[in-house]
């Protein structure tokens, strides 16, 4: 990153890491329990809509709230400026997406936007991997899909870290009070720190 990139990151900003206390208090869950393993694991459509709709209406709120990561805009002109496609690997559903990229992002392509509804979510790499084969990056060797090891995954979490790291791309970890302990992590390659 260059050195104006970086002066562009280390503005105030932070990720919204408070909803998922809110998703689990709501699902009547514990930290250890995954999100989304929770809810596909329920048994029935029923109660697997109910949960959904519980976690949308916490997403729904933080959306009046959200401000994007510091820099992102700069880095996003930066990347168009040389024509470096963009996509998007996200647990999120397609609402709050649509609200980031219409309200800050406007102007800027992402393409393929790989959502919750794709399956298996993060930290599974076949979104990530889904995104190389949809740009032309495929295996050389073996079943068909797609060669990471041209892209970068950039993130804030744990669960990004790991699906970047399965994918084979390099990870770069956004670091941040709450997410400081991941930049030891193995499956994180890079830090970018404010």
């Amino acid at each position: 990153m260059t050195p104006e990139l970086t002066k562009a990151y280390a503005q105030e900003g932070e990720p919204q890491n408070y909803m998922f206390g809110e998703m689990r208090a709501a699902l009547g869950i514990d930290k250890k329990t995954d999100i989304l393993d929770h809810i596909y694991a329920l048994p029935s459509p029923a109660d697997q809509g109910a949960a959904f709709d519980k976690i949308r209406a916490i997403e729904r709120r933080a959306m009046a709230s959200q401000k994007p990561q510091p820099g992102l805009v700069r880095l996003m002109d930066y990347l168009d400026g040389r024509n470096i496609p963009k996509g998007i690997c996200t647990r999120n559903f397609d609402t709050p997406v649509n609200h980031l990229l219409t309200n800050f992002l406007a102007g800027h392509r992402f393409h393929p936007i790989v959502t919750r509804d794709f399956r298996p979510p993060k930290p599974d790499p076949a979104g990530i991997l889904h995104i190389a084969e949809s740009w032309g990056f495929k295996k050389a060797e073996g079943p068909g899909g797609g060669d990471a090891s041209a892209l970068i995954m950039v993130g804030d979490s744990l669960d990004d870290m790991t699906a970047g790291y399965r994918a084979g791309a390099a990870t770069v970890l956004l670091v941040n009070e709450a997410n400081a302990h991941l930049a030891q992590h193995e499956h994180t390659d890079l830090c970018v720190k404010r």
